[in-house]
């Protein structure tokens, strides 16, 4: 479905995104070309980590909270275009580690929900997207005003893009153990519930688990899945069971992630079987942590943001991947 965009300062008419997408994270604080890589990797959809406000106070948002790249400022506008007459489009993403720790995810920072919808709307306008992302981890987790105004708001967001006959979606981008959410995650999801925000994916984080125990890590993320599925079916009990697979997303970390025992280690072959999985049951989103980490140029480094610290193929991953687009 195509329609108008923000002739403005969009980059053309916002497009649904595929049911099921291929969408790694782009990690925006380097100073990588989205279409380089889309063109390199093969890769054509990208989720943009991340948004978060210039302090604890504020409610202006830019990329990785920088006063030098505001979403005003457009950066990466004359990239996206490329990558979409490439057939390809992003998703931005607000919060991420850092920002939920440090309290500028915009729904902790900005106390004003109205507010909060309008950076999320200024977002939308400005690069003609159809979903935004939540990364919602760590301390933001805990707290609730943040959560609820964060939920109030993309409710507001959601009311607007109807009006103005926007295709709009919301992913919440959560951790997860190997057996599903944890509760914290799981009160996300009723909040959103409670405010009549609908949530269209629910995409689990399946690394860093730091449980001492969890080796196959291809396994764990389809028990994850698994336990996922059956945390929606609570949620949501008046949608089908097809309906609930439509809403799940997984976020692989290739290789070593970032527990300093060295024992949580994605493999290409785990991903082929996380592929398999998600295609056969019907799942949204698959991703990675990060796409600039989908190469083997640091064997034995754990929780790198430049290599995966196995031994690979450059973009392996996504090379293994990126047929669930579309598919």
């Amino acid at each position: 479905m195509l329609v108008a965009g923000s002739a403005a300062s969009g980059t053309g008419a916002a497009t649904a995104l595929p049911a099921h997408v291929y969408a790694p994270y782009f990690e925006t604080w380097t100073t990588d070309s989205i279409s380089s890589i889309a063109q390199q990797s093969g890769s054509r959809y990208f989720t943009l980590a991340f948004l978060e406000t210039l302090s604890k106070t504020s409610c202006t948002l830019g990329w990785n909270g920088s006063r030098t790249d505001l979403v005003s400022g457009g950066r990466y506008l004359t990239d996206i275009g490329t990558l979409r007459s490439m057939g390809g489009d992003v998703i931005p993403s607000f919060g991420g580690w850092s920002a939920d720790q440090g309290g500028t995810e915009i729904a902790d920072s900005c106390k004003d929900v109205n507010a909060i919808a309008a950076a999320y709307e200024a977002v939308i306008t400005k690069y003609d997207v159809a979903r935004l992302d939540m990364d919602v981890e760590g301390r933001s987790l805990n707290r609730p005003a943040g959560i609820d105004r964060r939920n109030k708001a993309l409710k507001i967001v959601q009311d607007w893009a109807t009006t103005q006959g926007r295709p709009f979606q919301v992913s919440y981008t959560l951790p997860t153990s190997a057996s599903g959410l944890e509760p914290s995650g799981v009160a996300v999801l009723q909040n959103a519930i409670d405010n009549g925000t609908n949530v269209d994916v629910v995409n689990i984080m399946t690394f860093d688990y730091y449980d001492r125990v969890t080796t196959d890590m291809g396994g764990a993320a389809i028990s994850a899945a698994n336990g996922l599925l059956g945390q929606l079916a609570t949620l949501y009990p008046d949608k089908t069971a097809a309906q609930r697979a439509a809403m799940v997303g997984i976020t692989l970390m290739p290789g070593l992630d970032d527990y300093p025992r060295r024992t949580e280690s994605t493999s290409v072959a785990d991903a082929q079987s996380v592929h398999t999985f998600a295609h056969d049951n019907g799942f949204n989103t698959l991703s990675i942590w990060a796409v600039q980490r989908d190469n083997g140029g640091c064997p034995g480094t754990t929780g790198s943001n430049s290599c995966s610290g196995i031994v690979q193929d450059t973009w392996a991953f996504s090379h293994e991947l990126n047929p669930f687009t579309g598919a």
